[in-house]
Parts: C-alpha cells; structure tokens; sequence
C-alpha cells in the first residue's frame, strides 16, 4: 500500500509542476519500459501510434496498420507472416518486443534455425549456401528485399539490361553460366529448320535480343541474289529449312503456271521490282517478239497455242468463227487457206480458195458455189434446180451439163428464160406462132416424140386423111397471132372444088375425110 501511495503522490507533484500538459500522456511517459529501437523513434513521443490506454487489444491492428505490406502477406497467405501458421495468427508482440534501446534487434531472427521454405523464396541449388547478409543488406527489413534476380545480380548482368529481368528464362540457381534451353516458340519469332541450329549470337549481335527486327533480309539482305526487286518478304518462296530451295504457289495468284511455265524460272518473267509493277497475263506481255502473226490476231493467243508446247499442239476452235471447218476443210492445213500468216478478215467464199477452171465464169462472176458444191467433196454436187430456179429438170434436161444452157461468160444473172425456143430451133419455122407452147405437143423425154391432143385442145378432130397430115399443111401462115383456123372445108380445100361453088361451101354434105373423091351424099 505504500508503494501504491507513493506512486500517486510522484504522478501528483508532476502534474502540479507541469500544467498544460495531458495527464494521461505523462502518465504513459512516466511508465514506458524503454527506449523504442531506431526504426520506431520518431513515434517516441506519441504513444498512441501504436498503443491505446489501458487495453491491449487494439494493438496488433495498429501495428497492421502501419505495416501494411505485413498485413497484406497474411491476408493472401505468402511470405513468412503468410505462411507461417504462429506469425499469421500471433499477435505481434509475441515476437517483437519493442523498448529495448535504439540498438536493439527486435525480429528475434536466429538465422541459424529460420526455415526459408516459409518465405516467397526458396533458398535452392547455389542459394543454399549463400550467406544471409549477401542477400540482405543492413537495415532494410527481410520482407523488402527483392526477389528477382536483378535485385542481387544486376551488376553482374552481361546484358546491362536490355533483356529485362526474367532471368530464370534461360538461367538457373543452380549454375548461373550454364544457361538452360530458351524456348523461342513463345516469342514471336519461333526458330524453324536451319533457324533451330544457329549461335544465338549470330542474330543477337552485342546481346541485342529485344525489338529485333524479323523479316528476313535483316539477316540475309547480303544474300538476297534479286538485289532487293522482290521485296522484303521473302518467306513468300522461301523456307527457313532450305533457303536455296523456292517454293511459290503460283496457282495462289491469277496466273497459274502450266506447261513450260512451270519450269521457267522467276526472274525470267519478273525482270523488276516484284512490288513496284504488276505483269500482265496476256501471252503478248511475254511473247510479242515471237508472235508471227505480228499482231493481226490480237493478243488471244491462248485461242490456239497451248503453254505445253508454243510451236505445238496448236488447237483452234473454228467452228467459233464465221467459217467452221467441216469436210475436207477440217483436214486442211492453216496456211493453205491463211497465206503469209493472213487471219483476221480471211475471205469466206468458195472462189477466194478455189479458182473457178471448170465453169469458167459461166455461173457468174461471184457464183454461190454453196448451192451445187459442199465440203466433202468438191466433184460430189447436187443442185435442186426445181426448188432454187422453178425449173424442174425432166427427161432429157435432167442429163445435161449446166453448160448446155448456161453458156455466157459472167452473166450478171444466172436466171434463164424457161420458153423451149430460147434454147431449142424451130423445127415449125413460125408456123405455130412466134412463141409457141412447145410443151403442148412436146416432152423433155425426147424432142421427136410429141402428142397433141387436137380434138381436145383446138375443137377439131383428125381423122381420116387429116389424121396423116402434117402441122405444116394447114398451119402455113409465119407467126400467126393466134393458130385457131376456120373449120370449114372450103377454107382449105377451095383448090380441090371442081364445082367451082355451084353447090355452096358446106362440102361435108357430100364429101367426107376419109377420102375426098368417095362421095356420099346425104339428104
């Protein structure tokens, strides 16, 4: 009890001696244990930073709260304070005692015994026998120290950075020389073919790995053999596994190489820059100087000449023309039709071809061969005079040459009067009109033969000796306009009239045709 007296009546006088100041302040200054340690000092004088009068309770967050990267290791359950069951649920001060001097070491680390398998950073292969103190520097708390290796190996880094700080791509703990497989297939530049063979050091000159330039000519610009006219992607005919070796997928484009394309080389059609002008595709961009035709077909060339064989193998499709080729035309060759490589506007008709030796012109000038005479065979005709001319040829007409009636040289009309006399002599000299129907008593059967119908056709049989008589010897007046004669006996026989008319003109009353001296005589 005394000593309880004597503690109020010191606490008293303090107060009385220093007014102004917060009794419970100089109450917690009057009763600390100690000095804090050096990283706590500046808090010396104001004890609630870390402590609240009277409880205890409180005091574990309000270290948290300071400590915040302390906090946050529990709360996600890594490093020492996340990991290790008592440092993630003891309160703090159960490790850290604080008031022992400026001096003093409150982590209470023995680094003999601290497991480093609880940190964010096992101590593996080289590690293992690192000291501590290499690795933490004096005064900068264990929970800060860096765990990439550029925090400790930054120095010593032979490519001053340029590769960032992911060593343990290609290094391990275990022997920092020794530099491990570096898996190129997760940047954008996977090695391929010759590529997985070479010295990293081939491309990545002075330790230069990032932002290296990936198209091809970076590294083969001295090998390109197109000196640049073909551009920069060469990976388009080129492969990494054999770069001598082209491979370019021509049928890709519009042009397809077939035939001696396919074996032609490159530069043998791409004489300049590959990128700079686009070829044409017509034969003619290619093959001018070699077209015999110099142009007069245009630059169609594929409609005869295949790219297998340029000289051979020419196939035309004439039947597409104005002319197709049929008969003996289909087996003749181009130039005896095409003479001195004449194709475009080569005459159609039949005369332009072939010289007319055998009519000689008399079917006209510009005779329609077509109408007698076809392809397959020139001496094989056929013409339809009935049809084409309105003029059937019967009878003996039928076995007649053209020539026979068409005998003018290049008449300007092939077109014939069809009357018989304009081709057959007058056997009757006018006497049956200056155009007589020769059709009424002849046939084209045979010009001798001939029947006419006289009863029938001019109302007056022949009989008896009229029967026997010629045409001649009634009909004997020269192109009458018309052959009707009188029928009564007088106008022929007047001559014969013995009666010299004393019995009138009606002869037929005594006489008869049968003959004319039998008389019979009739009432």
């Amino acid at each position: 009890m005394r000593g309880y007296a004597l503690f109020a009546l010191v606490v008293a006088m303090f107060v009385a001696l220093a007014p102004g100041v917060r009794a419970q302040g100089l109450i917690e200054r009057l009763i600390t244990p100690g000095p804090l340690v050096e990283g706590h000092a500046k808090f010396e004088n104001d004890c609630g930073k870390c402590h609240e009068a009277f409880t205890r309770n409180t005091q574990p967050q309000l270290c948290l709260d300071c400590h915040k990267e302390i906090a946050a290791d529990r709360e996600r359950k890594i490093g020492f304070h996340g990991k290790q069951p008592e440092a993630r649920s003891r309160d703090c001060r159960a490790c850290h005692t604080e008031h022992k001097g400026r001096g003093a070491d409150i982590s209470t680390l023995d680094p003999d015994r601290f497991d480093h398998e609880q940190t964010n950073f096992r101590l593996v292969d080289s590690h293992a026998k690192v000291d501590c103190n290499a690795c933490h520097a004096p005064k900068i708390p264990f929970h800060k120290t860096k765990t990439e290796c550029v925090g400790c190996h930054a120095k010593v880094d032979p490519h001053k950075g340029r590769l960032g700080d992911r060593c343990e791509n290609c290094h391990t703990p275990a022997a920092w020389r020794n530099v491990k497989p570096f898996d190129h297939g997760k940047t954008k530049f996977p090695l391929e073919g010759s590529h997985a063979t070479v010295v990293c050091a081939t491309c990545h000159a002075g330790q230069v790995y990032k932002d290296l330039p990936q198209a091809c000519v970076a590294c083969h610009r001295i090998q390109d053999v197109h000196g640049g006219r073909y551009g920069p992607k060469c990976e388009t005919c080129h492969r990494a596994t054999h770069w001598k070796e082209a491979h370019f997928d021509h049928s890709a484009t519009k042009f397809p190489l077939h035939g001696a394309h396919a074996s032609v080389k490159c530069d043998a059609c791409h004489t300049g820059d590959l990128y700079a002008k686009k070829l044409e595709t017509a034969c003619v961009a290619c093959h001018r100087p070699q077209d015999p035709h110099k142009g007069e077909l245009g630059d169609r060339c594929e409609r005869c000449h295949a790219d297998a064989d340029w000289r051979r193998n020419i196939n035309f499709n004439h039947n597409n023309t104005r002319f197709p080729l049929v008969g003996q035309h289909a087996d003749a060759q181009c130039e005896s039709c095409h003479k001195s490589q004449a194709f475009k506007g080569a005459p159609v008709k039949c005369e332009s071809c072939h010289q007319d030796t055998f009519h000689k012109g008399r079917l006209g000038a510009e005779p329609e061969c077509g109408a007698c005479h076809n392809a397959f065979g020139w001496k094989q005709w056929r013409f339809d005079h009935a049809r084409q001319t309105r003029f059937a040829l019967t009878g003996s007409h039928e076995r007649l040459a053209c020539e026979k009636c068409h005998t003018a040289a290049n008449p300007a009309t092939l077109k014939l009067p069809t009357a018989c006399i304009a081709c057959h002599k007058d056997y009757h000299r006018g006497n049956l009109g200056a155009e007589p129907k020769c059709e009424s008593c002849h046939d084209t059967v045979a010009w001798p033969r001939w029947r006419f119908n006289h009863a029938a056709l001019a109302n007056y049989p022949l009989i008896g000796g009229h029967a026997s008589l010629t045409c001649e010897r009634c009909h004997v007046v020269k192109n009458p306009p018309n052959l009707k004669l009188a029928s009564e006996c007088i106008s022929c026989h007047r001559r014969d009239d013995t009666h010299h008319g004393s019995f009138g003109p009606a002869c037929e009353r005594c006489h008869t045709s049968v003959g004319w001296r039998r008389v019979t005589i009739r009432q």
